[in-house]
């Protein structure tokens, strides 16, 4: 394969227990070679998935175990996973930042090839995240001389002034979020140097009224929360040799009353000018640790269980006691507690889940 083997079975062969149980094909591992079994189906199914598996790790880019259960997720919706997982942006410290589904990559190539893009979707999906990587990749590349990121306070009216400390301190807590993920990219040291040089500005939108932003890559956040005016002036602040993203969920708003979201209407107006792109991401696009996963699974069954019963005979307790049950299935299904089965000759392979 040119890979060292225990790349692509994992840790105490981690992997090929989990391919196992998704694919329902048998993996067989002797030496150098590996060797699939079960039907011509399944067969196929696994090979196209180690395949991928195997590009990816030839570019000399790791896998966990979440980035095996995207490419088994993506392979069976047609999807080019290495495609995906090898398109790096920036790396720190070890830490590469790049897409990990279709839709990220998607949005990745529109902040290439657009001046302005809005990166819609629920928390989770890494709009801002991978936002925030482009404008780095570009500030060392030279395309920018500064960053600007920016989000609406939408308690930075009357009720902000009952709060004790200065405007600054009473700010921060919404702009904290863009803190933590600049300094996941150049580092702690690097941040607060890069923000008295003037280079990363990180500023409440209202601070962007009057201003023309030349030469920047200005990343506006939480822009559900903007109304449509606010939109209309942070769009207009754009200069030359400028990039705008915007990126907001529109099914969580903050806004007071019925106003409606700035996030909301600029669709309606600019979409298809040239120049502009949107990119809608899902639930699907979520990069989230494996056992927030599980405890989402766990929390939906017992919301199912709550609706079934009602107020019947089973109470509360019963509903939870049979909530753990079902998250504990889950993790051992996934956690593939099936035993390593070594054989006299040498191969090497682990059973299939039990039907």
């Amino acid at each position: 394969a040119g890979v060292p083997m225990i790349s692509l079975v994992g840790p105490s062969d981690e992997f090929l227990r989990r391919l196992e149980d998704d694919l329902d094909a048998e993996i067989l591992v002797r030496g150098n070679e590996v060797r699939l079994s079960g039907s011509p189906d399944h067969v196929s199914e696994a090979t196209e998935v180690l395949t991928e598996m195997v590009t990816i790790l030839r570019t000399g880019h790791s896998l966990r175990i979440d980035d095996v259960d995207r490419i088994v997720t993506m392979t069976r919706k047609g999807e080019a996973p290495a495609q995906v997982m090898t398109a790096d942006i920036i790396s720190h410290h070890g830490h590469v930042i790049r897409p990990k589904t279709r839709n990220q990559k998607r949005y990745v190539d529109a902040m290439d090839a657009n001046t302005i893009v809005f990166g819609i979707g629920p928390a989770g999906t890494g709009k801002t995240y991978l936002a925030m990587a482009k404008a780095v990749q570009a500030l060392h590349a030279k395309k920018v001389s500064r960053i600007i990121l920016t989000r609406p306070a939408v308690e930075a009216g009357e009720k902000m002034g009952f709060l004790p400390g200065t405007l600054t301190e009473k700010i921060d807590p919404y702009l904290r979020p863009l803190h933590d993920a600049l300094r996941d990219m150049v580092g702690s040291d690097a941040v607060p140097r890069l923000m008295d040089s003037g280079t990363v500005e990180v500023a409440p939108l209202a601070y962007m009224r009057g201003r023309t932003l030349n030469d920047a890559f200005v990343i506006l956040d939480e822009a559900q929360n903007t109304s449509p005016q606010q939109m209309k002036m942070f769009l207009t602040r754009l200069g030359f040799g400028s990039k705008i993203v915007v990126t907001g969920d529109i099914t969580q708003t903050d806004l007071p009353g019925s106003m409606q979201s700035g996030l909301r209407v600029v669709r309606g107006i600019l979409d298809g000018v040239d120049d502009i792109a949107f990119c809608n991401l899902t639930s699907t696009d979520v990069v989230r640790h494996e056992l927030v996963g599980r405890i989402v699974a766990a929390y939906d069954h017992y919301d199912a269980q709550k609706m079934e019963h009602g107020s019947g005979s089973r109470g509360p307790g019963r509903v939870i006691a049979d909530a753990r049950t079902h998250m504990a299935t889950i993790t051992e299904r996934q956690s593939g507690t099936t035993h390593l089965r070594t054989s006299e000759d040498g191969d090497h392979a682990t059973p299939r889940r039990n039907a």
